[in-house]
């Protein structure tokens, strides 16, 4: 139990018994000059010292634990997460010393030590650098390959969860649901006669099927060829696409869902195996009961990593001026959003981009309160999992350490431009990057599975509410 207890609890608990000890003391004293005394003497000026005495000693207590708190405790304890985050990540930024001075030759050999390790992660970067130019040219060359074949193209996992998918295929089926990584195919495709497909391509020695399938809202027949994949490899989907549809089609793809198992209970499930969408808003003013959203920007992070192409940045009609002062903050004005959809439609957008997904923003409450509010308009609830960055900040740095997306960036070592500040977009990118170097810092705390931070920042819950029923 005691382990749980942060260092800073642990100093304020040894200055308060010592300072209680120093009194107790003082008190036994007093008693036993008290016992020695003549009872026809006063005893007033006796009471006296002793109670300035017990206050002299916590007052010296009090300042000496507030002097050791500042000058060695959170130094401490800034120094440990700046370490975390190092080792947890391929921060390049090294320690700074000067916030660390009264750590003597700790902090310095601190700071030599992340110092090595970031020339090591550089040296490992470069390598990974070349890898990934290598996969980046095997990438192009698949998208050249699928755009020679006038089909639009699916990969389904044996979940019946697309692990591919082309550019013609999110333009064709993207009316219905965002097409994206991880999301059911049964969003997009009729799942009784799809069903009834897989069972005729099961039965088919061929391992291909040409057979017509409805679209889930059943508002196309499309010709589609299904191929069997292999044992446990899932399957694909190709269909025709329109005349004149442009050839150049980015290929986004993630194969590890082929393995990976989904469980019921997103409690025990781990971190880095849920789907992400990191957002943000940009509004008319601070409240949310009266104010009105203009834009709204979102990723979504599949596998620990943003899935190329998947990113939503979309103007909002707030129905309203804009007031001068947030046109000062976020550069939107009102002919900017004049020809934007509405919230209602806006929010459709955001909640089928989000759909089965855990929503991750910074001061979700915040954002998160617009969508509730307009949730009739929009015809949907907005009941995922959240997690919050500063909850999360909470948790691995202390409630005494400074919150701000500005100021984890900073700590965090990740870049945060001035010309994307206070944009949707530019803001759910930092609030990603920050996310992303969070959960091997949580990992290392035996955090590993979203009930376990849930926990965690329940007990946190006194700076922002947990938005999990």
């Amino acid at each position: 139990m005691f382990d749980r207890v942060r260092p800073r609890q642990r100093t304020l608990a040894f200055f308060a018994v010592l300072a209680f000890a120093c009194i107790g003391a003082v008190v036994g004293a007093l008693l036993l000059a008290n016992a020695r005394l003549d009872p026809d003497q006063p005893q007033s000026a006796l009471l006296s010292a002793g109670l300035m005495a017990g206050f002299a000693i916590l007052g010296i207590c009090a300042v000496m634990w507030l002097i050791f708190d500042d000058m060695v405790v959170r130094p401490m304890e800034r120094l440990a997460a700046a370490m975390q985050a190092h080792a947890a990540s391929d921060m390049r930024r090294g320690i700074d010393t000067a916030s660390l001075r009264h750590l003597g030759e700790l902090a310095h050999a601190a700071a030599a030590l992340t110092n090595r390790l970031s020339a090591t992660t550089s040296e490992a970067a470069q390598h990974l650098s070349r890898s990934t130019k290598k996969l980046a040219s095997e990438r192009e060359q698949l998208t050249r390959i699928l755009s020679a074949i006038p089909a639009a193209v699916l990969m389904v996992s044996p979940e019946h969860r697309i692990t591919l998918y082309d550019g013609h295929a999110a333009m064709m089926l993207d009316d219905q649901h965002h097409l994206g990584l991880g999301q059911p195919v049964f969003d997009y495709f009729d799942e009784t006669y799809l069903r009834a497909a897989l069972d005729n391509l099961s039965d088919s020695r061929r391992g291909t099927l040409d057979q017509q399938v409805p679209t889930a809202d059943g508002a196309r027949m499309l010709d589609v060829s299904l191929h069997d994949l292999g044992q446990g490899q899932g399957y694909m989907l190709s269909f025709p696409v329109p005349r004149g549809a442009s050839a150049a089609r980015p290929v986004v793809f993630d194969f590890e869902m082929n393995t990976r198992k989904r469980s019921g209970d997103i409690m025990n499930v781990r971190l880095r195996d849920l789907t992400y969408v990191v957002f943000d808003t940009e509004t008319t003013g601070f409240l949310p009961n009266k104010d009105e959203v203009v834009q709204i920007g979102a990723l979504r992070v599949v596998n620990g990593h943003q899935a190329p192409g998947e990113v939503l940045d979309l103007l909002v009609n707030p129905g309203r001026a804009i007031p001068a002062r947030s046109t000062a903050v976020h550069g939107i004005t009102d002919a900017m959003v004049a020809d934007a959809p509405d919230m209602a439609h806006a929010g459709r957008k955001f909640h089928s981009f989000a759909r089965d997904a855990v929503l991750v923003a910074h001061n979700a409450p915040f954002d998160l309160a617009f969508f509730h509010r307009y949730s009739d308009q929009i015809g949907a609830k907005f009941d995922n999992p959240v997690l919050d960055t500063v909850l999360l900040s909470a948790v691995l740095f202390g409630v005494t350490e400074g919150h701000t997306l500005d100021e984890l960036s900073k700590r965090l070592d990740v870049e945060l431009r001035d010309e994307h500040r206070h944009t949707a977009i530019g803001d759910a990118t930092a609030t990603r990057d920050v996310f992303l170097r969070m959960i091997p810092m949580l990992e290392a705390r035996g955090l590993t599975t979203f009930g376990a931070v849930l926990n965690e920042i329940r007990k946190h819950k006194r700076l922002l509410p947990d938005l999990n029923g």
